[in-house]
C-alpha cells in the first residue's frame, strides 16, 4: 500500500497555519535589503539649503531677519551722526594726533574720519559680522558652478562694502573711527524686503496683485535714493557747510521735487558731485519702475484687478461667469439685477476669459456701473482666478452659454465645466446655471437653478399656436417694471399695455399677507375671486408648508392654510404696498346718478359684480328696450333664450354643484365615450414610452396604440401603408402647424408633447410637420413615432415647393426657428438676416397665415414690420426710444410684433435666470405655466375667445367671477385686437395693406390723434413708384370706399390705385398657382385674397376688475388639473378637461357663455 502523506508535497511557507497566524514576522530572515531614497538631501548643504532656501516658512524667517539686520545698521549710522555732531573736537584716527588732509583745498579729514563711541562700534561690528557670514553661507548654497555670477552681484558688492570694512577695524584699532558707508546697507534692505514678499507670498499661498508689489517696489526705489542723497550729501558737507540730517533731508526733498529754493545748497565739489550722481540716478531708475508700474496698470486694465478679501467679507457680490461679453447680455444682466431695490448694495463681479472689448469698457466707465461692476479677466477653471473673485464668499455664481456659436452642444460643454469647477471650489455657493441644449442639462442637475434655452424656446413656441402671444405674456411676467413704459403716450392700448406690463410674480406666507389672510379656511377659487374683486390681486398657485411642490389653482376642493405660501399677480409685492379703507359712499350719492362715473356701467351690475351678491341684481329704472338686460333667474322660465346669471363663488367649493357653463362646452364624442373612440381611432392616453434624452417631460399625452412606423412619419414619401406624397392627400380635419428647423433636435421634442397634451381635446389636435434642413437621426424618430399626427419633412423654407408640399396654403401656424448655422455672423445683428427676409417673403406669399418667428436678437424685431413711410411705425419706433432712454427694461414691448406675439427672441428668457436670484419660485412657475413640468394637482395654461353672445359679462371682474364660479378657473389676461385704423372720419380712405408693408403711400392714423388726410392727395409722381415694387407686395387693400367723395379726381386716383395692386396681387396668386399645378397641388386652398383691416394686439395682465370686454378678447386662464377631481363627478366635468379655443381670429368661436 502507497503511503498517501509520502506522495503529498508540504504547503509552501505563506499557506501554513502558523505563518498565517504570525504574519510577516517568519520572513525577516529573508535575503531582503532596505533601500531609502533621497540621500543626497541628507548632506549638510542640502541640510542648510532646505533651511535657508528651499523651505518656505524658515527661508521666510531668514529674509526677515536679514531684512531687520540691515534697518538695524542703518538706524545705527543715523545714532552715529548724531552722536557725531554733537562731539565736539576735530575727527582723526583713534589714538592718533591730528594730521593734515588736506589736498584741493578741501580737508579731508572730516570726510576719512568720524567720532564712533566704543558702544556704536561694538553694534556695527556685529552687525557687520553677522551679514557678512549671513552673506557668504547663501553665496555658498546659491553656487551652481560659476563663482563670478555670484560674487560680481551687486548685492554681495555692497555687502562687501559696509561688512568688510568692519573686519580691519578689529585688526587694527586706530581704523576704528574710520567712515564707512554703512547707510548703503538701505539698497540690501530693499533687496531683502523684495525677496520677503516674495517668500511670503509662498508660504501663506495666496498672491498679491502685480500692481500692488510694483507698487512697493517704486516706494522702497525713491525712499533709498532719498535716504542715499540725505546721509551722503550731510557727510560729504562736513568739510563744508557742516550741514544736519534735517537739512540733508530738507534739501533732498527740494531737489527731487524740482522746487530748487536756493537757500541750502552743497559748498564743496564732492557733495555737488554726489547730487549730479543721484539726480542721473534718479532719471534712470525711476522712469524705469514708472514704465513698468504703467505697464502693469494698463494689463490691469485689460484683464482687471482683485476684490480684496476685506471686501467681500464686509460687501455682498456675486460673480458672472461668461465665455464671451456682449454688450447687449451686460446691459440686460444689470439692468434686470439692478432692478430690485434690495440689490443695490450688491456688486457684481465678471470672470471672462477674453479681454474686454470697447463697448464694455465704456459702458463700465459710467459712474453707475463703474462703482459697482469689476471686470476679472480669468478662467472659471482656474482656482486663482476663483479666488481672485472671490467666489467663496459670494453670495451667487451666475454660468451664462454663449448662444452666438456654432456649435453650441461645444459651449455646453464649457459651461458644464465651468458649473463643476464653481461647485468644487465653492460647494455652498448658489449657483445659476443656463444650457443650451436640453440633452446637456442632466450634467448640472446639482445646480441650485437651471434654464435649458431649448426647452424653454420650443414650449413657448408651442404655446403660441393654441394660446396667442404666450411668450409676450411670459417675457413681460419675467421682466421687472413699475408700469411706467407708454403712460405719456396719446394711444390708449400702449397706456394699458404698459400700465398692466408691470404686474409680476410674488409670494408670501399666507399668515403674514393682509391680501389673503382672511381665506384662511376657504377654498383656493373663493381665496382668488375675493383678492382680486377687493385688493386687485390675481392669486394664481399655493405651496404647502410640508411640500416643496408649487401647485397652479389646484381647485375649488383646496382648503387655504396659514402656512400655504401664496403665489400672486401684481404691480408690486404685498410689502410695499399700502391698503386703504375706503367709507361707502353710496350715502353721499345722488338719487339721479344712475351709473358709476369712472366705469360707465349701471351702479346694480358695479354691486353685482364686485361686491358679495353673486347674482345680477334686475335694474327697476327706466331703459330702452333696445338695450339688454339682465334678469333675475326664476325658476319658472325654464327657456334657453334667457342668459343664466352668474352664481356664488363659494367658500368651500361643493363637488357636486361643481359644473361648467356654455363657455366651457365643447363635449367631443371622444370624451363621452372613451372605451369606443380609442378602439376607432388608435389614440390611448399616457406617457411618452421613449423619451429622446434624460430629464425630459413627463407630461400625459395623447398617444398611439402602436407606434408609427419610420416610413409613414416621412410626409412627402410614401410608402407600402400609404402612397400620401404632401399634406393635402391626407385630408387632414384640423389645419396644420409647421415647424421650420434645421435640425431634429431633442428640444424640438418640447413643442410636440404641450399640443399633445392630455387635456386637449381629440377633435382639436392639429398635425405638426416639422420642415428639417438635415434628416432626423433613428432616436428622434423613435421619440416622436408614438404622437399621433406627428410628420417631418425634408426641406428648406427657401423653397417654395417644400412649402406647398407640407401644406402651408391651408396650414394653422408656421413656426419658424432660427437656424444655429445663422447665429454666428461677422456683424452680430446680422444673424437674424436669413430668418428675416424668409418670414417676410413668406408673409407676401401666404397673406392669410399666422407666422410666428424666433430671432436671435431682440433689437431685430423693429424689421418684422418694418415700413419707411409708416408713420404709425415711426411713432412707435420714437416712442421706443424715449422708452430707452428713461431706462425701461421693455423699451421694445410696443413694437407690434412683440405685443402680438408673432415674434420673441430667447435671450428674453435671460432675465428668468437672473430674477430667480431674488424669486426663486420664477422658473418653477414658468416651467408649469408652459407644461414643461407637471406637479400632481396643479393647472395648465389655456385660452378662451369672448364671442359675441359672451359680451353679456361686460367687465373682466365678473368673468372672473364666472370662471371661479363655474368650472373654477382662475383667469390672468387678455389678449386683445383692435383695429389701427380710426373710424370717426369718413374722408379717410382706409388702405388696409399688409402689416409687413413698406411703402404706405396714404396717410395713415398717426399716434392715436384724428389728424389724417386723403390717400388722395398724394402726388402723381407717386404712382410710378407702385409700378415699380416687388413681389413683396401680398395684401391687397380693402374695399371700402368712403361713402361721401367731395372730388371726382380723389375717387379715380384711388381706382387706379386698387387696379395697380390688385394687378401685382394677382400676378403672385398666379405664381403660387402655377407652383401648386407643377408639384401636383390642387389650388382650391389658396386664399389669394384677404380683406382684413390693418389690426394690432397686445396682451393685458391681471387687469382691473372694471376692464371692458371686447369681441374677439382672448382670456388666459389657469385650468384646474382634471385628475385632481374625484372620479366620481368627472362625468360632470367632462367639458373641463381642456376646453381650448382656436386662437385664428378669423375663425368664429362656437361656444359662449
Amino acid at each position: 500500500m502507497v503511503d498517501l502523506e509520502s506522495e503529498v508535497p508540504p504547503l509552501p511557507p505563506r499557506y501554513r497555519f502558523r505563518d498565517l497566524l504570525l504574519g510577516d514576522q517568519a520572513w525577516q530572515n529573508d535575503d531582503r535589503v532596505q533601500v531609502e531614497f533621497y540621500v543626497n538631501e541628507n548632506t549638510f548643504k542640502e541640510r542648510l539649503k532646505l533651511f535657508f532656501i528651499k523651505n518656505q516658512r524658515s527661508s521666510l524667517r531668514i529674509r526677515v531677519f536679514h531684512f531687520s539686520l540691515k534697518i538695524l545698521s542703518c538706524l545705527l549710522y543715523i545714532v552715529r551722526v548724531y552722536n557725531d555732531d554733537n562731539g565736539a573736537g576735530q575727527s582723526k584716527c583713534w589714538g592718533c594726533t591730528h594730521q593734515n588732509y588736506t589736498l584741493f583745498k578741501i580737508d579731508w579729514s572730516p570726510i576719512i574720519w568720524v567720532e564712533r563711541s566704543l558702544a556704536i562700534w561694538i553694534l556695527q561690528v556685529s552687525v557687520a559680522l553677522i551679514s557678512l557670514s549671513e552673506s557668504i553661507l547663501l553665496t555658498y548654497l546659491s553656487y551652481k558652478g560659476n563663482i563670478w555670477d555670484q560674487v560680481l552681484r551687486m548685492p554681495f558688492f555692497l555687502e562687501m562694502i559696509n561688512s568688510v570694512p568692519f573686519l580691519f577695524t578689529i585688526m587694527w584699532n586706530p581704523l576704528r573711527n574710520l567712515f564707512i558707508p554703512v547707510f548703503l546697507n538701505c539698497w540690501l534692505a530693499k533687496h531683502a524686503f523684495e525677496n520677503m514678499i516674495n517668500d511670503l507670498h509662498r508660504a501663506i499661498q495666496r498672491t498679491q496683485s502685480a500692481m500692488f508689489n510694483q507698487v512697493l517696489i517704486l516706494i522702497s526705489t525713491m525712499l533709498c535714493l532719498i535716504f542715499t542723497g540725505i546721509c551722503g550729501i550731510q557727510h560729504l558737507e562736513r568739510a563744508g557747510n557742516k550741514l544736519s540730517l534735517f537739512d540733508s533731508l530738507y534739501f533732498c526733498i527740494v531737489t527731487f521735487s524740482t522746487v530748487g529754493f536756493g537757500d541750502v545748497t552743497p559748498n564743496i565739489w564732492p557733495s555737488k558731485l554726489l547730487v549730479v550722481i543721484m539726480i542721473c540716478v534718479a532719471l534712470v531708475a525711476l522712469p524705469i519702475q514708472f514704465e513698468q508700474l504703467a505697464y502693469i496698470w494698463m494689463e490691469r486694465q485689460k484683464s482687471g484687478g482683485n476684490y480684496s478679501r476685506h471686501r467681500a467679507k464686509t460687501e455682498r457680490h456675486v460673480v458672472l461667469c461668461v465665455s464671451s461679453l456682449k454688450i447687449d447680455l451686460l446691459m440686460d444682466f444689470l439692468n434686470e439685477f439692478y432692478a430690485h431695490p434690495r440689490l443695490q448694495d450688491y456688486y457684481v463681479i465678471i470672470l471672462c476669459p477674453t479681454e474686454i472689448d470697447a463697448q464694455v469698457r465704456r459702458v463700465l466707465q459710467i459712474p453707475l456701473w463703474s462703482q459697482r461692476v469689476i471686470y476679472l479677466q480669468g478662467s472659471a477653471l482656474k482656482d486663482q482666478d476663483l479666488l481672485r473673485a472671490k467666489l467663496d464668499n459670494a453670495e451667487g455664481c451666475f454660468i451664462l452659454s454663449s448662444r452666438y456659436e456654432v456649435d453650441r452642444t461645444a459651449a455646453d460643454h464649457q459651461t458644464i465645466l465651468r458649473a463643476w469647477a464653481v461647485k468644487d471650489f465653492a460647494p455652498k455657493c448658489p449657483l445659476y446655471v443656463q444650457i443650451l441644449k436640453p440633452e446637456n442639462k442632466f450634467h448640472v442637475k446639482f445646480a441650485d437653478h437651471v434654464v435649458c434655452e431649448e426647452e424653454f424656446k420650443y414650449a413657448m413656441l408651442a404655446l403660441n399656436c393654441v394660446c396667442p402671444a404666450t411668450s409676450t405674456l411670459i417675457t413681460l411676467l419675467v421682466h421687472t417694471s413699475q408700469g411706467l413704459e407708454g403712460q405719456q403716450s396719446p394711444e390708449l392700448w400702449q397706456r394699458m399695455s404698459g400700465k398692466y406690463s408691470g404686474n409680476e410674480v410674488y409670494n408670501i406666507l399666507l399668515e403674514q399677507s393682509i391680501f389673503f389672510a382672511d381665506y384662511e379656511g376657504k377654498s383656493f377659487t373663493y381665496a382668488s375671486f375675493h383678492a382680486h374683486k377687493k385688493y386687485g390681486v390675481c392669486l394664481i398657485g399655493v405651496r404647502r408648508e410640508d411640500n416643496k411642490n408649487i401647485c397652479l389653482n389646484p381647485g375649488p376642493q383646496y382648503i387655504m392654510s396659514a402656512s400655504d405660501t401664496c403665489f400672486y399677480i401684481n404691480i408690486t409685492k404685498e410689502e410695499n404696498s399700502t391698503v386703504k379703507t375706503k367709507q361707502e359712499k353710496g350715502k353721499k350719492r345722488s338719487p339721479l346718478a344712475g351709473y358709476h362715473g369712472p366705469t360707465g356701467l349701471p351702479v346694480h351690475s358695479i354691486i353685482a359684480s364686485v361686491g358679495t351678491v353673486a347674482i345680477d341684481l334686475q335694474d327697476t329704472s327706466c331703459r330702452p328696450d333696445c338695450r339688454p338686460t339682465l334678469m333675475l333667474p326664476t325658476d319658472d322660465v325654464k327657456t334657453g333664450n334667457r342668459r343664466p346669471s352668474i352664481a356664488t363663488v363659494l367658500e368651500v367649493a361643493d363637488p357636486s354643484c361643481l359644473q361648467t357653463c356654455d363657455l366651457f362646452t365643447d363635449q367631443s364624442e371622444d370624451e363621452t365615450s372613451p372605451s369606443e373612440n380609442e378602439s376607432a381611432d388608435g389614440y390611448v392616453k399616457g406617457y411618452p414610452p421613449n423619451l429622446p434624452y434624460i430629464g425630459s417631460s413627463q407630461m400625459f399625452c395623447h398617444l398611439l396604440k402602436e407606434k408609427a412606423p419610420f416610413c409613414c412619419l416621412c410626409l412627402e414619401k410614401g410608402c407600402r401603408h400609404n402612397n400620401y406624397q404632401d399634406a393635402k392627400g391626407y385630408h387632414f380635419k384640423n389645419k396644420v402647424i409647421i415647424v421650420s428647423a434645421e435640425t431634429a433636435g431633442n428640444g424640438l421634442y418640447n413643442f410636440i408633447v404641450p399640443l399633445r397634451a392630455y387635456f386637449r381635446p381629440k377633435k382639436e389636435l392639429n398635425p405638426i410637420v416639422l420642415l428639417l434642413d438635415n434628416q432626423p437621426d433613428t432616436q428622434f424618430l423613435e421619440a416622436i413615432c408614438w404622437f399621433p399626427m406627428v410628420y417631418y419633412m425634408v426641406g428648406s423654407i427657401d423653397n417654395l415647393d417644400d412649402l406647398l408640399r407640407c401644406g402651408v396654403s391651408f396650414a394653422a401656424n408656421v413656426v419658424v426657428v432660427d437656424k444655429e448655422s445663422t447665429m454666428s455672423a461677422e456683424e452680430d445683428y446680422m444673424a437674424d438676416a436669413k430668418t428675416i427676409v424668409n418670414v417676410q417673403t413668406l408673409f407676401r406669399l401666404f397673406s392669410s397665415l399666422s407666422i410666428i418667428t424666433e430671432l436671435t436678437h431682440p433689437a431685430n424685431m423693429r424689421f418684422m414690420q418694418f415700413r419707411a413711410k409708416d408713420c404709425y411705425s415711426l411713432a412707435l419706433s420714437k416712442l421706443e426710444k424715449k422708452e430707452r432712454e428713461k431706462g425701461s427694461n421693455l423699451a421694445f414691448m410696443f413694437r407690434l410684433p412683440f405685443a402680438a406675439g408673432k415674434v420673441f427672441s430667447v435671450s428674453m428668457l435671460d432675465t428668468l435666470l437672473y430674477q430667480s436670484f431674488v424669486k426663486d419660485y420664477m422658473i418653477s412657475i414658468t416651467r408649469l405655466l408652459l407644461g414643461l413640468d407637471t406637479t400632481p394637482g396643479s393647472g395648465f395654461l389655456c385660452a378662451m375667445m369672448i364671442t359675441e353672445d359672451d359680451l353679456w359679462i361686460r367687465t373682466y371682474g365678473r368673468l372672473y367671477q364666472k370662471y371661479c364660479s363655474s368650472s373654477g378657473d382662475i383667469p390672468i389676461g387678455i389678449y386683445r385686437t383692435e383695429s389701427q385704423n380710426s373710424p370717426k372720419s369718413e374722408s379717410q380712405i382706409s388702405v388696409s395693406v399688409d402689416d409687413f408693408d413698406d411703402t404706405k403711400e396714404t396717410k395713415e392714423f398717426c399716434g392715436g390723434r384724428a389728424s389724417h388726410r386723403s390717400s388722395m392727395s398724394s402726388d402723381q409722381s407717386d404712382k410710378p413708384l407702385l409700378r415699380k415694387k416687388s413681389m413683396q407686395w401680398a395684401r391687397r387693400l380693402s374695399r371700402r370706399v368712403p361713402r361721401n367723395l367731395n372730388k371726382s379726381g380723389d375717387k379715380i386716383n384711388q381706382q387706379r390705385m386698387s387696379l395697380y395692386r390688385r394687378s401685382e396681387r394677382q400676378e403672385l396668386a398666379e405664381l403660387v398657382k402655377n407652383r401648386m399645378k407643377n408639384v401636383g397641388l390642387s389650388t382650391a386652398g389658396y386664399d389669394e385674397m384677404n380683406d382684413n383691416q390693418s389690426t394690432h394686439s397686445y396682451v393685458l395682465i391681471n387687469p382691473t376688475p372694471d376692464t371692458r370686454l371686447e369681441l374677439n378678447d382672448i382670456v388666459y386662464i389657469i385650468r384646474a388639473d382634471p385628475l385632481s377631481y374625484d372620479p366620481a363627478d368627472s362625468g360632470s366635468r367632462k367639458s373641463s378637461m381642456g376646453n381650448y379655443t382656436e386662437i385664428s381670429l378669423e375663425t368664429k368661436h362656437e361656444t359662449e357663455l
